[in-house]
């Protein structure tokens, strides 16, 4: 007897309403296993993956690569198994998937033959989900396997006498390690690559990765794509019309997922939150010193402080000092919330476009420990692992726009900050320096804020103090 059960995208955070399907890595006819991962789902904010609730047989899957799914709507289905003596649990649309155990089906049932009378019933799990919630401790487990269809297979079926053993064509379908179960043969790329791959129109199948073990990765698709658009034999003078309208044909790319969210954010913050913008130049050749000594000090091997970590330090003890660029506008309680912790955003440009994920309680951070977090920050987000929770919570932010090579901007404020400090290029200029002309290591800061909470005098004291620090950081100590 079989029991097929739905399963309903949740929502997997701060009331995010769509996702979009990434990649599947599970197809129709796989078996899963509680908790295998079925496919990575990117939201406005994050790539999650997300776990199955059930153990079965996935028997269809509602939602292509690519397509966005709202939450409560159906992502795939599974035939669970089950038998007459226990009721049908209710789909995940209907009920909290942790209340209702998932039963695992037994392999003869799995291969189409009945079940022997005799077998003893199967432990039921509960499943975790993100959302969801762990399930009550029932002792410990050993963790499941994760099958697709034909890892379960070769498990489930003898394997034919070596005469009749049919290899693969390894020319044409490379075998690629390291690819999870009920992936099948998946070319192993991450997925902002498939992502990227989708959006040029190339084929992963026949993209050899230069990766590590055969990692398909951004050069190798663009490389690829550039490959599929060279220039073709000159036509003839009947073709060539047609080919120069094609040239001119216009690109059209979905709005979404990151890009999505960021335009309305700032849109938001755009006509909302009254902006002005101050600059700053500062000498800072005694910090780019400091840095250079920390470099060279074997204690402190293993540790990236840059010139950000400086500015992230000088923040947050500025902040202390001007707490208004540490503060919110609440429009329906009509009050402004003034924060006493600093959870410093960290603007971070991925493949995925923009994202602010912040450090929490950054103003308690030693300088090292400011170097290590904005490390492991960094590399998440270009990882595209940054969990929601993550991006949410940011009290005043920083953005980099020095590392492309600018001087000065005007950032535009994260929605619900008042502040946000944009620091440019380190560059080696003269510079008055003691009554004379020398080179000097110079960097120009930008400060927007938001004038309803941060008046002028306010946003210049502020800035005024992280210029001090960073023309001489012994300052911080008389300061924090």
């Amino acid at each position: 007897m079989s029991t097929i059960r739905d399963f309903a995208l949740p929502d997997l955070g701060e009331g995010l309403t769509e996702s979009e399907i990434v990649a599947w890595r599970v197809r129709v006819g796989d078996h899963v296993e509680l908790n295998q991962i079925i496919a990575d789902v990117e939201t406005a904010k994050a790539v999650v993956e997300l776990p199955s609730p059930f153990e079965g047989t996935v028997t269809a899957l509602h939602a292509a690569e690519g397509e966005t799914v709202n939450v409560g709507e159906k992502l795939f289905s599974c035939d669970t198994g089950g038998s007459g003596d226990a009721p049908a649990a209710p789909t995940t649309g209907e009920t909290d998937a942790a209340s209702a155990p998932a039963t695992s089906a037994a392999p003869d049932s799995a291969q189409g033959a009945p079940a022997p009378a005799s077998v003893e019933p199967v432990e039921t799990r509960e499943p975790t989900l993100v959302g969801y919630g762990a399930g009550a401790d029932r002792g410990p487990k050993r963790r499941p396997r994760r099958l697709g269809g034909a890892a379960l297979r070769e498990e489930l079926v003898p394997a034919p006498p070596e005469h009749d053993r049919i290899e693969p064509d390894t020319a044409t379908h490379p075998r690629r390690d390291g690819e999870g179960a009920g992936r099948g043969d998946r070319p192993r790329s991450t997925p902002p690559v498939r992502k990227l791959a989708r959006d040029l129109g190339v084929d992963l199948e026949q993209v050899s990765g230069t990766g590590e073990r055969g990692l398909i990765t951004r050069s190798d698709v663009e490389a690829a794509a550039s490959a599929t658009t060279a220039t073709p034999p000159r036509p003839t003078s009947q073709a060539v019309p047609e080919t120069r309208e094609a040239d001119r044909a216009e690109t059209r790319i979905p709005i979404k997922g990151v890009r999505k969210h960021t335009a309305a954010a700032m849109v938001r913050s755009a006509f909302t939150a009254p902006h002005v913008t101050e600059f700053l130049t500062v000498d800072v050749t005694a910090t780019m010193e400091l840095l250079a000594g920390i470099r060279a000090d074997r204690a402190y091997a293993g540790h990236k402080v840059t010139p950000l970590t400086v500015v992230a330090k000088a923040l947050c003890i500025a902040a202390g000092r001007t707490p208004e660029v540490n503060s919110r506008w609440d429009e329906d309680a009509q009050e402004i919330v003034r924060f006493g912790h600093v959870n410093l955003g960290i603007a971070a440009a991925t493949e995925r476009g923009l994202v602010v994920p912040n450090i929490t309680g950054a103003e308690r951070m030693t300088l090292i420990e400011l170097a290590d977090a904005i490390a492991a920050l960094a590399e998440t987000a270009r990882a595209g692992r940054t969990a929601p929770a993550d991006l949410t919570g940011g009290t005043i932010s920083i953005t980099n726009i020095g590392v492309f090579g600018i001087d000065a901007g005007t950032p535009i404020l994260n929605p619900g900050e008042a502040a946000i400090l944009a620091m440019g290029a380190v560059r080696r200029t003269p510079w008055e320096h003691r009554g004379e002309i020398a080179l000097r290591d110079v960097m120009t800061l930008s400060l927007s804020f938001d004038h309803r909470l941060v008046d002028g005098e306010q946003g210049s004291r502020f800035l005024a103090d992280v210029g001090r620090i960073l023309r001489d950081p012994g300052l911080a100590l008389t300061m924090a």
